[in-house]
């Protein structure tokens, strides 16, 4: 489809350039043009171009067109576990509540609470996610009939999962819709054996490909590796070759100096959780000391297990917040640069790098924001007003693919939101029918 957005504030979120008045318009799942209205006069002067044929032209009503948000690192089936388990610490609260529930979960389940998820990701302006979850093939299931775009990452460990089934996944799910995308990983090294990390290592270096796992999330986590191995999380999978040709961690909110060095030299970026890690009692992560290093940084909400909502504006807001009071410095950390974890940041430790601005060519992912709610006026600073007073009731419209998937309160996703919550709601009922 050919679609004019016109009468739009627009922030491409290309370094160094400013918010400005214009158009965007997009060509089946691309976008085809970005244009100040200066340039809009002389592309229409020069090309004739009212002769253009749309199928849709929407007035943005001086309202602001940016880059989706990007969920660096969730667990989004989690739904089916949203405020049960709460008020309890890391450990307890994954033997006790969410390993043994996993276990009653079929893949419709699995397929429905994903589906959940995502009316909950759209309709907070987030347009693509970093998914860990057991049976990723259900889950990329669930997206690709929403429309939406997934990441795929594995959960191996000793419980769940192989390395063969990893790798199974890799070579299909990297192929199977230009939606899904698949990263290789697993889920900690606390939970998963010497032998099957190597095994993960070696294929990785094998495949020259990055690895992703949960890292230094918690005191004890480091305390009980450094007495296993010698070392830290980070030092000991980097030392097995795991980051040889990068990935990502998930959390690290207990790191050293030697351990922010081997991810900068690795290349290996950092997804901070804020709201979870706060939640858990885990931690505050040194995201200051991440950026003067140069690691990447991007933000994630979690699951709905442990957050226990998927709203990407929170993790922004306390992403920014947090590092300014761990630091005990309310300067150490501007808005822009947190904005920017949110979506360039995201996209590059995800391998989204087509969806990281708005600009030709880059995929047509983006979001329409209204400037005109009472937490948005008045406008010093709209980057200051999105991070500080940004919320999800903000965002009109969600694009994916050049596809609108949400708009004023209303998904088109191929089901209703109502059918989803329904069912949603009876599978909720039949796992937790004991309780």
């Amino acid at each position: 489809m050919n679609i004019r957005f016109y009468n739009a504030r627009i922030y491409t979120m290309e370094p160094g350039r400013e918010i400005f008045h214009g158009e965007v318009w997009i060509k089946d799942d691309r976008i085809a043009q970005v244009a100040e209205d200066a340039l809009l006069q002389k592309l229409y002067a020069e090309h004739f171009l009212p002769n253009l044929h749309w199928d849709l032209e929407i007035d943005c009503k001086d309202d602001l067109l940016m880059p989706g948000l990007k969920n660096g690192h969730t667990h989004s089936p989690m739904t089916f576990l949203r405020s049960l388990a709460d008020d309890k610490p890391l450990q307890d609260w994954l033997h006790t509540d969410v390993f043994p529930n996993e276990e009653k979960l079929t893949p419709d389940d699995i397929y429905d609470f994903a589906r959940l998820a995502i009316l909950e990701y759209l309709s907070g302006g987030t347009t693509s996610i970093f998914d860990m979850y057991i049976n990723p093939p259900v889950v990329a299931q669930a997206c690709m009939d929403s429309g939406f775009r997934c990441v795929l990452t594995s959960g191996l460990n000793d419980f769940t999962s192989s390395v063969d089934q990893t790798l199974r996944e890799f070579e299909t799910l990297n192929h199977i819709n230009p939606l899904i995308s698949y990263r290789l990983g697993f889920h900690a090294e606390y939970t998963t054996s010497p032998d099957r990390l190597k095994a993960l290592a070696d294929a990785a270096g094998s495949m020259k490909a990055p690895v992703y796992t949960h890292l230094a999330e918690t005191k004890k986590e480091v305390e009980e590796c450094r007495e296993r191995y010698g070392m830290s999380p980070v030092a000991y999978l980097n030392s097995i070759g795991m980051f040889d040709y990068g990935g990502g961690g998930f959390h690290c909110v207990h790191v050293d100096e030697e351990d922010i060095r081997i991810l900068k030299d690795r290349k290996v970026s950092v997804i901070t959780n804020p709201a979870s890690n706060c939640k858990l009692a885990s931690g505050i992560a040194p995201i200051k000391a991440f950026l003067d290093a140069g690691v990447n940084v991007g933000i994630g909400t979690d699951g709905a297990a442990s957050n226990n909502c998927l709203d990407m504006w929170r993790e922004i807001y306390l992403t920014a917040v947090l590092a300014k009071l761990r630091e005990e410095d309310a300067a150490c950390i501007g808005a822009d640069r947190v904005l920017s974890m949110a979506v360039s940041g995201n996209a590059k430790a995800m391998g989204l790098e087509s969806a990281d601005c708005l600009s030709q060519g880059k995929l047509a992912d983006l979001i329409l924001v209204d400037l005109k709610a009472p937490n948005m006026v008045p406008e010093h600073h709209i980057p200051k007003n999105l991070v500080y007073a940004g919320s999800r009731e903000n965002v009109r419209l969600t694009m994916i693919g050049g596809r609108i998937l949400y708009k004023d309160g209303e998904f088109f996703i191929g089901e209703s939101a109502d059918s989803i919550l329904q069912k949603c709601e009876i599978r909720a009922k039949r796992i937790f029918a004991s309780l």
